[in-house]
């Protein structure tokens, strides 16, 4: 498929409800920001959101039909001209060379700890289906050939704070500067 790779981030302000009030909305957008900066060298980048406030500059803000995490994909993808990526908005880990390599791999994904999926390489965004929730990477994996990679930069995502205080001090330069804030 012809067409500049789109980086397709969904992303919900309201999603770390395990973080601390005080935590939850700053480490959203600074973990959306290292994953947006992280992305653009790639090529497009559409965060499909309900707050384009909080969207950085070098990306396009998409609406979010509201109807979860797989309809809000599937929107950022219909804007897409060829293939994709879709990157959550909570890994602090993110470096470009990692999406690099999922890129490189054609149909692949990366499963969290927990079982669902982190990324995906599509491609192809047709074929996508939102497999979204607890077990998707199995899902995803039944629906069709996706090779699962283990890049830690991508598997290693931001659910409760336990997460925040293990990975913050590695990630990328707005969530250490919120970490180094919050000491």
């Amino acid at each position: 498929m012809l067409g500049v790779l789109t980086v397709v981030i969904p992303y919900r302000g309201d999603a770390k409800r395990r973080l601390p009030p005080d935590l939850r909305a700053a480490a959203a957008v600074a973990m959306l920001g290292d994953v947006v900066e992280a992305a653009v060298p790639l090529g497009r980048v559409l965060v499909v959101t309900d707050d384009p406030a909080v969207v950085p500059p070098e990306a396009l803000p998409w609406p979010d039909p509201g109807e979860g995490q797989g309809a809000a994909v599937q929107a950022g993808l219909a804007a897409s001209t060829g293939p994709a990526l879709v990157v959550n908005a909570d890994l602090p880990l993110v470096t470009t060379e990692a999406l690099r390599r999922l890129e490189a791999a054609g149909l692949a994904l990366v499963e969290s700890a927990d079982g669902t999926t982190n990324a995906l390489s599509l491609p192809d965004p047709g074929v996508f289906a939102p497999l979204y929730g607890p077990g998707s990477a199995a899902r995803y994996r039944a629906h069709a050939p996706f090779a699962t990679l283990a890049i830690a930069e991508l598997a290693e995502d931001v659910d409760t704070m336990a997460d925040f205080e293990r990975l913050a001090p590695r990630g990328g330069s707005r969530i250490r500067s919120l970490l180094a804030v919050r000491t």
